[in-house]
Order: C-alpha cells, then structure tokens, then sequence
C-alpha cells in the first residue's frame, strides 16, 4: 500500500478536555507521590496524613481520568456529527497558527502551574494535616471535647500524633485505616458519642510517656495545697496542704516507695480489668525484683485469668486523662472561686453554680442561656455577677459537651480517687491470696500523702505565719558565715 495514501492513525483523545484531565491525572500522581515521601520520611507517622495521600490524591487521579473518558465521548460524537462516514481528523497543531501557538502556550503555563500548585499544596497540606488544628477542628468535629481538654492540658504543646500513632511498618498500616475510618464515620455521621475510651492499641507509656518523663527519676514527696468551698451560704473555703508521697521505683536514684513504686522498673504489676472502662480489677499479680510471683483475687472472681486480658501496670493505668482532663463541677467552681473568677461573696454561690452545670441540657446554647438564667434570678442585683456567670458559663464550655454526651461522669479519671475509684480499684482490702495470709491493703491516707495543716474559714496558706527558721544540722557551723558558699564551696 503506498504510504501517501495510508490512512493515518488517530486518537479521539487529542482534545483539549482530555489534555486537562491529562494534567489533572499526572499532578494528583505528583502529590501522591509527594506526600508518601513526606509521610516515609517524617519521624511521627500521622494517620490524618493517610487520609491526603490514600483518600484525597486518589479522588483527584479518578476525576482526571473522568475528564479524559469524558473529553473523548464529546470529541467523538462531535467528529461523528461533523463527518459521518469518514475517519476523524487529527487534532493539528499548527505553529504558523497564532491560534494554535496561543493555546498551547496557555495549555503549557497552565499545566506548569497547576504542577507548581499542586507541589505546594501537597507540602503545606503536610504540615497542617500534623497539626492540632487539623485533628482536633477542621476534620473531626466529634474531637471537639478532646481538643477543648487537650488545649487546657498540661500537653497541650505536645502533637496529638506523638502519642496516638506508633512507630513501625504494622502501626504505619494500621494508622492509616484508622485514619481512613475515621473520616467515613464522620462524613456518615456514625461516630460513637461520645467516644470511646480507652483507645484499643494504645501505643504503651514507653514508647510514649517516657520519651519525656524520664521514669528513674526520684520525686520524693511533692507539696501541694488546695483550697476548697463548702456549700453552705458563706461559701466556707476549707485550706488543706499535703505531702504526697510520690517516691520512685528505682533504688539507684532514691529509696523505692511511695506511689510510683508501682512503676515497672523493679517490681512488675499486672492486672485483669473485666469492664470496658477498667474500672473493676478482680485480679492483680505481682512480681518483685526477686522474681517471686504473687497473685491477688477478689473472692468472687473464679476465672482462669488465662481468659482475660492481661494488662501490664504504667503510667496509663493511673494517669489516664494526662491531655483531656474534664474537670467535675464542684472542682472546677473551687478553683475558679480561689482566683477570684467566681466572686466567694455571692450567697452559696458553691452550691448554685455546681447545680446549674450538673443539669442536663440538650445543646450547648441551651446550657449557658439557661446558666445564666438561673444564676441572675437567684442574684438580682449582685455586685460582679456577670464575671462570675461568664466564668460559670466558661467552665462549661471546656468541660461538658452535650451534642457529644461528653462530661466528666463518661470519662473515668484514675489520678487519685476523688471522683472515681482511681487507687481504690485494687487497694480495697478485697483482693487476697489464695490462701488469705496476705492481701492488697485498703489505703489508708497517711499512705500516700501527709496531711501537714487544714485551715477552715480562710484561703491564706495552712503554714502562714507558722514559718521556722533554719537551723544548720551541724550545730558548730551555726552562724559562723552568712552565705551558704562560704563553707560549701566548689573548691571543698
């Protein structure tokens, strides 16, 4: 066949709408080739960031390729329409065109920069899907209690995915479909309210609270004072200071005792929970530096523990709200009553303020045009008042969430044993040896803190005016200088 005569191939796909989708296509490959990279090289996996590169970049590289098949079907009926019976033309390009030189002009500066775009969105979309912002507000309303308790946390500086995603290729994966679910659940609105806790597969203390609280070190005993109101008419405040007693488990870097005698550096602590929120311990084992095992079991609790889970005492076991704390009413109003938030002269505003925040509302709006409400029908008149209502209004805010049925009472606090059991699920008298000789002392309190002085009727410091003066133990050295580096100085 001569050549001159062949009829030339041709592509229903040379349009400028496929061409388009051409470039859409290629650019989402870009950024999902970009933020893997981003995601491998990073130290701290983040699942949010799965959701960019497994979910987003997909969604762009499906809607280029739509763009392609759908530039081919309109170019086709077109060229059929056009020229029936005969083979479609080429797309030609011309170059002594000034048409033709215009749009493939503009054709290559668009695609240059949306590639230039799509590389920078892909590396900002990185660092904001790391962010706290990102997980706590822009994706995940059903995390708005988290994120309010986590921003007035002691951790609040520190990134939600340090202690929520794990290291390795296995958390990798599974950080990643967590990710992915969690995003379906809220785009269906089927995510649990509130949400459940405690977090299955959360990452151990070691690989997460230890990375900064270095778990040899001796604390000793640690001085506290806290002021409390009565809920009588004068609002009595009750001032007690105390030594707990938070010791250490490591006899290299003081004498083991105290609270953190439970940690796992010596003596090795494990326990059985059979509720979903681990509060009921029916069974705890210990191991102590000489390897001698002992179990403990309440009387009703008959099972092979090789049944249940076997949970290993950390710090998680006690410190299980360290960044989404929710403060119980008639804590919050003390503390908010000792700085002066909540005006102490108001008549029982103690016990006025912690009814109003324990009843329940169905909505946040409700709550505080309620709270409000109530407290200026109860105090008409009242000096400061609209102070002390928007600090009623503001501790409901950061703790109680309604839409998400999140609160205090849903969220067991075990630090201490206040509003929950906390030391108390195991240090009830009730767990004992098989052959009853010996059992998990129920806690007196003398145990673990000292009470050092209670004032009732004040809110000054137990100790005021109670100062000693020094006294060198070394009775010779009394007075013989007056600065301490006289004697103790480097060079001795």
């Amino acid at each position: 066949m001569n050549s001159k005569n062949a009829t030339p191939k041709y592509s229903l796909f040379r349009n400028w709408l496929s061409l388009i989708g051409l470039v859409v296509t290629l650019g989402s490959l870009f950024s999902f080739a970009l933020l893997l990279t981003f995601d491998a090289l990073s130290s701290e996996a983040s699942p949010y960031l799965g959701i960019l590169t497994f979910v987003v970049s997909p969604m762009f590289l499906v809607f280029g390729m739509l763009l392609i098949g759908l530039g081919w079907l309109m170019h086709r009926r077109q060229v059929h329409k056009s020229l029936p019976g005969s083979p479609p033309p080429f797309l030609q390009i011309d170059f002594t065109r000034a048409r033709d030189r215009r749009n493939l002009a503009v054709f290559f500066a668009g695609g240059l920069v949306f590639l230039l775009f799509a590389a920078m969105g892909s590396y900002h979309t990185y660092h904001f899907a790391e962010s706290e912002m990102f997980c706590g507000q822009t994706c995940h309303p059903p995390m708005k209690p988290e994120y309010t308790a986590y921003t007035n946390s002691p951790h609040a500086r520190v990134a939600c995915t340090a202690c929520h995603v794990g290291p390795g290729p296995t958390s990798f994966v599974k950080a990643k479909l967590n990710g992915v679910n969690q995003l379906q659940a809220t785009l269906r609105n089927t995510y649990h309210r509130p949400i459940k806790t405690p977090i299955e597969g959360m990452r151990l203390a070691q690989e997460t609270c230890e990375k900064c609280h270095w778990p040899k070190k001796f604390v000793g005993s640690l001085d506290r004072t806290f002021t409390r109101f009565l809920s009588d008419d004068d609002n009595t405040p009750v001032t007690t200071r105390l030594s707990l007693k938070v010791g250490g488990g490591d006899p290299t870097h003081g004498p083991v005792g105290g609270i953190h005698w439970h940690m796992n550096l010596g003596n090795k602590v494990e326990y059985i929970a059979t509720d979903e929120k681990r509060q009921v311990i029916p069974w705890v084992r210990l191991t102590n530096t000489k390897g001698e095992v002992t179990e403990f079991r309440t009387k009703d609790f008959k099972d092979d523990p090789a049944k249940h889970t076997i949970r290993s005492m950390d710090c998680m076991a006690c410190h299980n709200r360290p960044a989404h704390h929710f403060r119980a009413p008639g804590d919050a109003v003390d503390l908010a009553m000792s700085i002066g938030k909540i005006d102490p002269k108001l008549k029982a505003i103690k016990k006025n303020a912690v009814e109003v925040l324990s009843q329940d509302y169905a909505t946040e709006a409700e709550a505080l045009s309620k709270i409000a409400a109530s407290l200026k029908t109860n105090y008409v008149n009242a000096a400061n008042l609209d102070a002390s209502i928007a600090a009623v209004q503001q501790i409901y805010r950061q703790n109680i969430f309604p839409e998400m049925k999140a609160s205090w009472k849903v969220y067991p606090d075990n630090i201490g044993h206040k509003n929950w059991a906390g030391c108390f699920r195991c240090h009830d008298g009730q767990h004992k040896t098989a052959d009853g000789k010996s059992a998990i002392g129920a806690s007196d309190c003398n145990d673990c803190h000292t009470v050092i002085s209670q004032v009732k009727g004040s809110m000054t410091d137990p100790l005021e005016g109670k100062r000693a003066k020094f006294e060198h133990p070394d009775a010779a050295s009394e007075g013989t200088a007056r600065d301490c580096t006289t004697c103790h100085s480097v060079s001795q």
